[in-house]
Formats: structure tokens, sequence, C-alpha cells
């Protein structure tokens, strides 16, 4: 296992000399793309639920909302920060891997891997679920796995067909997402009523407790920030845009998240909120009347889940390749076309789609719940190894030639960060932590296997590629 003290030396901040060149169906991504790929990775169903689900802990759950929002842009200013030390494809596992060594870079990798293609699958039900709205299909079995299958191949397609199209298939499903829910938040303002909102703090016990207890629902809700920086490969002039469209995608975000919340608090009685399934749907009755909310919610989730899909497909793509480069994943996940990793496409897609099929044809949700609490954990690791990295960096004077002023300020930032890193672990739970841990022991021993053939070519005389 490397060490700090032998960690390699950070790559190049130019292309890979490895890194298949443009074509007609690869494009990088400029700012506005970055950015909605950020947002749209960070906002994808959840927020359609997010109100009934923090309503039980009363307006308090808005004050945990704001610190959990700071914590989220103290992490996208060092994934920015970081993407202007390393600007290559793979964000977390070139972090890690610079400042502690191969072993680091793995576990980045693999956890960001898992985090991935489990999440995919349960975007993918939570679609189906929306879709059976407008076309009850919940009766069908088959019609049911054929129709969440659907919703992961779709988005698969897009990318194999090359980054332009992802590129374009994120923006448009950005911007459809967004105009309905900006216009559920910003006119949710003018039928707000106070005495909707219900006590500040309705569940009893400290207000501490209530803002913790809240907290471990919304934590999650900012997963995504390192989208960007995972694929700076694919950024143009990522020293700049990398940083700008993170914590730009952040921004975006959070003001959805906040003013959508606070709207649905105000439109919809506290009373009603608490026991309902379709939040966004009840505030949109109440401000235009009618019944049609659900089948209009029910739309705008679907597009905001094609749209994560869309992204977090060519993210879980992107850890693994730039791992695969060095030797710590099979040589496979190297094979790129048109700007994307093909294989890493569809080994994800693949996993998710029996993950999917084994959720709907065993008979039990419970497997599949601690599944997808699994990748709240995983989710982090690669948060904890980056703002590490950063401190890393910052403590061991391989940092830019600065102000001491700003290398305070990037401290701060970094410890920030991290703190908000182990908030995360913690918010995930003790189950969830447990089997987290559990597939990082698996992956320990797939990097037993990978390092080893790694060494065995370079003692042959051949890359570790042959």
């Amino acid at each position: 296992m490397s060490t700090a003290t032998t960690a390699p030396p950070a790559p190049a901040p130019t292309q890979d000399a490895r890194e298949p060149r443009s074509s007609k169906h690869a494009r990088r991504f400029g700012l506005p793309v970055a950015t909605a790929l950020v947002m749209g990775n960070i906002i994808g169903g959840g927020i359609f639920l997010l109100p009934a689900s923090v309503a039980p802990f009363g307006t308090i759950s808005l004050l945990a909302f704001g610190v959990l929002t700071l914590g989220a842009i103290a992490l996208a200013l060092v994934f920015g920060r970081l993407a202007r030390r390393l600007p290559q494809t793979g964000g977390p596992y070139v972090y890690a891997r610079a400042a502690f060594g191969d072993f680091a870079g793995f576990l980045a990798a693999w956890s960001y891997w898992i985090t991935a293609w489990v999440s995919n699958a349960a975007l993918a039900v939570a679609a189906v679920g929306y879709l059976d709205v407008l076309v009850p299909i919940h009766e069908s079995t088959l019609a049911t796995i054929a129709a969440a299958l659907a919703f992961q191949w779709l988005p698969g397609l897009a990318n194999l067909a090359g980054t332009r199209y992802v590129g374009a298939v994120q923006i448009v499903a950005t911007v459809l997402k967004f105009v309905p829910l900006i216009l559920v938040a910003v006119g949710g303002l003018f039928f707000f009523d106070p005495d909707n909102l219900g006590p500040f703090q309705a569940s009893g016990g400290s207000a501490l407790g209530a803002v913790s207890a809240s907290a471990a629902i919304l934590l999650f809700s900012y997963l995504g920030v390192e989208s960007a920086a995972v694929s700076a490969g694919e950024v143009r002039d990522p020293r700049r845009n990398v940083g700008r469209a993170t914590v730009l995608g952040t921004l975006g975000a959070a003001a959805v998240y906040l003013l959508g919340t606070l709207s649905v608090f105000g439109t919809v009685a506290h009373d009603k909120l608490v026991g309902s399934t379709a939040p966004f749907s009840d505030a949109t009755n109440i401000m235009f009347g009618g019944s049609w909310g659900g089948a209009a919610v029910a739309v705008m989730a679907m597009i905001s889940i094609l749209g994560a899909l869309n992204g977090w497909t060519l993210l879980s793509a992107q850890a693994p390749y730039a791992a695969a480069r060095d030797g710590l994943f099979p040589k496979a996940f190297t094979v790129k076309r048109r700007g994307v990793p093909t294989v890493g496409v569809v080994v994800t897609v693949a996993l998710a789609s029996l993950l999917t099929v084994y959720n709907y044809t065993a008979g039990t949700e419970g497997v599949f719940e601690i599944l997808v609490l699994v990748t709240t954990f995983t989710a982090t690791v690669p948060y904890l190894l980056s703002t590490a990295a950063q401190i890393h960096f910052l403590l061991s004077g391989r940092s830019d030639q600065v102000s001491k002023a700003r290398l305070a300020r990037d401290g701060v930032l970094a410890l920030a960060a991290f703190g908000f890193s182990i908030w995360l672990v913690a918010g995930a739970g003790y189950a969830a932590v447990y089997q987290g841990v559990l597939f990082l022991f698996v992956g320990v021993l797939v990097y037993a296997v990978m390092p080893a053939r790694k060494s065995r070519a370079g003692a042959a005389g051949v890359t570790p590629e042959g």
C-alpha cells in the first residue's frame, strides 16, 4: 500500500495523453452544461417528497436546511480548489491518490462507483412510482420491470451516443424540470399563509435534537456537488469552470430546495402536509385549483429523475475509468468512445438493472432499502478523502503561491467541509455504516488483485495494460 510519502506526483494539469481525442460526437462541457450537470445530479426526484418528509419536525427543519446548505457550499468550494490543482477526470479518486497513494485513491473510486449504480437503481424505481400516477402499471410486475429498465437504459443510450448528447439531454432536462419547480417555489409565495406553517418545533424534545433529526433526512439532498469535478476531463478550461460550475450548481440547487420547501410549508396546512404523499401536487392544487397537480408533478418528477440518471450514469463510469488507467481497476474500464467510458456505462447500467429486477422479484423491499441506505455512507467516503487531501496539500506546502490569508481561508473551508462530511456519515445511521464497510472490504479484495497484476506486469517489463 502506498503512503503519503510514496504517493505518485500530482498529474499534469493538461489533458492526459492516454485520453482519446474528441470526435463530432464528443464535445467538452462549457460552464452552462457543467453547472446543469451539478444541479441536475443534486436535485433528483427527492425534492418532490422533501417538504412532507421534514414537516413532522416543524419549521425548525428550515434552520437545519440552512446549516446544511452552508456545509454543502463549503464542500463545493473545496472541490473547486482541488479541481484547480488537479483538473483531471476522476475527481475524488485523483485527489485522494495524489495525496495519500494508490489505496486511498482506489477506495474513493470504488465507493463512488458503488454509490452510483445502486443509486441509479433506486432512481429508476422512484421514476416508476411517478409513472404509475399517469399510467397504472403496478398490477403487472412485468410491465413495472420493463418501465424501470427503460428509465435506466434510455439515459445509458444517451451516454453511449457521446458527451455531446449527454450535455444536450442534461440541459433540456434541467430546463424542463426547473421551470415548473421555480413556478411552484415562487408562485407559492403569493399564496403563502403563515397559519399553515404549524409549530416551530413539532416533534418535542430539545431544539438541537430536532435540528439533528430533520438534518438526518436532509443530509443527503446535496449529494452530487462533486459532479463537475468528477468529469473535469470533459470540461473546457477545468481550472476555471469546474469550481464555478460546482458553486453555481450548488447555490442553484440550494435556492430551489429552500424556496420550494418554504412555499409548500406556507401553502399546504401543516396537518395535511405531514401525511401528504405528493406535497408539490397538493400545493399546485391549492394555487391553481382543480386536481391536475398530481399528473403535473408526476411528469416533473420523471423529467427530474431522467436528468439525474443521465448525469449519474456518466459519473458512474468516470471514477473507474480514471482508476483503470492507473491499473487499479480492470483494463476494460479504460475503453472510451465519443468522450464516454463505454464499458463503465454498460457495466453500471447492467448492475443497476440486475438490482432493479431483483427488487421487483424478490418479494421484499428490505434488502433493496438496505442497499439504498448503504449509498448514503459510501457517497461520503470520497468526500472525506477529498477534504482530507485538501488539508494535506495545505499543511504539506503543496499549494499554489498564494497569500497567508488565502491559505487560512482555504484551511477553514476544508475543515468545514470535512466536518460536514463527518455529519453525513453520522446521519447515515449504524446499519448503513455497517453495511457500507462490508462493501468497502469487498473492494479491498479487488485492490489486492489489481495492483498485484500491475506489479507483476512491471516486473516482466510491460505496461500494466499489457
